[in-house]
This record gives C-alpha cells, sequence and structure tokens, in this order.
C-alpha cells in the first residue's frame, strides 16, 4: 500500500519520466482522484527522446515537457548541470511540483551526503518542489504498477555507473546493506523527523 507523508493539495504538476516509480505516483493520483498534470523533462539524450514518445502516448497532448536551455559549464558534471537544467525549468512553472521521490532514494542520499561529511535526508518540500512518497520502498512502487497493469519504462542510463546516483545504488548500496540491513528503517525515522521539523 502506497504511504503518504501528508495530503496532496488539488492540481499539482507531477515530474514524470516514464519509469516505474512516476508512472505508479500518477496512476495512484489518478486512483484517489486527485487532479494533476504530468511534467517531463527533456535532456536531449535518446532516452529522453523515447521516454517523451512514451509519455505522449500515454498523456497526449495533457503532457508538458521542458528542454535544455543552458550550456555546460567548465568542470561541471553532466549529472549536475542536468539537474540545474532541470531545477530551472521546475521553477519556471510556478506551480506545486510532486515528484516520485522513494525511500531508497533518500536512503541513497543520506549514504551519498554522508560520504561528503554531511548526512542529509531529502526534505518534504523545497520550495514547490514536494516529495511526498518518500516512506515507499521502490518495490512498492513495482508492485503497484503490476498490480494495477500499469505500464512503465525502463531507463537504459540507469545502469551507467559512471553517473555517481548509479554507482552508488549499483555498487555500494549491496555493501551497505550488508553492514546495516535496517538502514530504511532509519531513514525513515529520519524523514519523518525532517518532515515534522520542517516549516509550511
Amino acid at each position: 500500500m502506497i504511504r503518504l507523508l501528508a495530503k496532496i493539495p488539488g492540481h499539482v504538476e507531477v515530474a514524470c519520466s516514464g519509469g516505474v516509480d512516476s508512472m505508479a505516483v500518477c496512476s495512484f493520483l489518478e486512483t484517489m482522484r486527485i487532479p494533476y498534470r504530468p511534467i517531463f523533462f527533456n535532456h536531449g539524450t535518446l532516452t529522453s527522446a523515447e521516454a517523451e514518445t512514451f509519455l505522449r502516448e500515454r498523456f497526449g497532448d495533457g503532457l508538458i515537457v521542458g528542454h535544455i536551455t543552458g550550456r555546460q559549464k567548465k568542470g561541471q558534471s553532466l549529472e549536475e548541470f542536468w539537474r540545474n537544467e532541470r531545477n530551472k525549468f521546475f521553477k519556471s512553472r510556478n506551480s506545486i511540483i510532486v515528484t516520485a521521490h522513494h525511500l531508497d532514494d533518500a536512503v541513497e542520499t543520506y549514504v551519498w551526503s554522508a560520504l561528503h561529511g554531511q548526512p542529509k535526508i531529502p526534505l518534504y518540500h523545497n520550495g514547490l518542489v514536494y516529495r511526498p512518497f518518500m516512506l515507499n520502498r521502490k518495490s512498492e512502487f513495482v508492485s503497484w504498477c503490476k498490480r494495477h497493469k500499469v505500464k512503465w519504462i525502463e531507463d537504459k542510463s540507469n545502469k551507467n555507473t559512471d553517473f555517481t546516483r548509479n554507482f552508488i545504488r549499483r555498487k555500494l548500496m549491496p555493501g551497505v546493506l550488508k553492514v546495516n540491513p535496517g538502514i530504511h528503517k532509519v531513514v525513515a525515522k529520519k524523514v519523518q523527523a525532517a518532515f515534522k521539523e520542517q516549516p509550511w
């Protein structure tokens, strides 16, 4: 069962990638009869083009698409460049944007930031970007899509461990879980604590 950190306000926009996480969130909102509009950021790659085609088949003209408008700076990683461009697109929407960030994402962020000396938990909201699904494991999204016959696509770039997030997920997390099999429970408590402390 998909759980929420807090009630989702009506008429939100949902950041969609075509992957199982965001497609589960869209299906969940439809089941709960919460109105939303899907938005997608095209990174200018073949994978993004395939994802946009998939999402247009699913949502038709209702899909809102953003594109890269800036240039990658010298010394800036591709991940950082894409993240900044995506965030710029989100801010331009001037609307509440719901993302499909889940508990596994929160754990990976916690591990990554801890390696840099400052363990952090993703906030429930950062400006107009809201993350109400962080108490759910990714497996719950997969289960939801299978039960409700929701289609999704797999991002081939998720296997590329040259990207930091993928390296953490595929290379580091198996070892982290051996050391602390209960890390998801630990981070879930931290997510809830941070939510209670965060001003609205």
